[in-house]
């Protein structure tokens, strides 16, 4: 085998395992999505690029988390905060999340929620209390005025539809962050 042959072979060889590589941490452990619609403004905006984390489910999911899901539609995926874990009593009275009897403290919707009582309005309307079945969380959007989540459509979601967590913003390139 020629000098040029052999070389052809070795450069053919690692092109072929760099795809096979990048297949897998594409499939298994981080993956990108776009960010569609405005149901997580503040936190995050339409057409911003995220990386996901697709490994979290060895450490399973912690309240607060930004979760990519799948919808059961084919090729659609949803993005929202995890607010309810399995087995979680959620309520909300007057703005005030509950979980488990508890006052949550959501300072990611803050803002939002100010502005909504300034005009003299909710900014997420009361419900419950649900009770979260095993193997199933309860999500929101944290522009509460315009999601469908848990509260109205979605329902609760079950575990397997989870694809990870967000990780970090890296498009558009001047407003990359970590997310949590």
């Amino acid at each position: 085998m020629s000098n040029g042959a052999k070389e052809l072979k070795s450069w053919l060889k690692a092109i072929v395992f760099a795809i096979v590589i990048a297949f897998i941490v594409r499939s298994f452990i981080f993956s990108s999505y776009t960010v569609e619609g405005q149901s997580m403004e503040p936190t995050l905006f339409e057409d911003e690029k995220m990386i996901v984390n697709k490994l979290d489910f060895i450490n399973s999911f912690d309240r607060g988390d930004i979760v990519i899901i799948k919808g059961l539609q084919e090729g659609i995926f949803y993005v929202k905060r995890l607010i309810g874990l399995p087995g979680d009593t959620i309520e909300m009275k007057a703005d005030m999340l509950y979980v488990n009897g508890q006052e949550v403290n959501e300072e990611y919707v803050f803002e939002r929620k100010e502005l909504a009582h300034t005009k003299g309005n909710l900014f997420t309307g009361n419900f419950g209390p649900i009770t979260v079945s095993d193997n199933q969380y309860f999500v929101m959007g944290d522009n509460r005025l315009r999601s469908t989540d848990s509260r109205n459509g979605l329902g609760l979601i079950d575990e397997d539809r989870i694809v990870g967590t967000s990780a970090f913003i890296f498009y558009p390139i001047d407003e990359f962050r970590v997310l949590k």
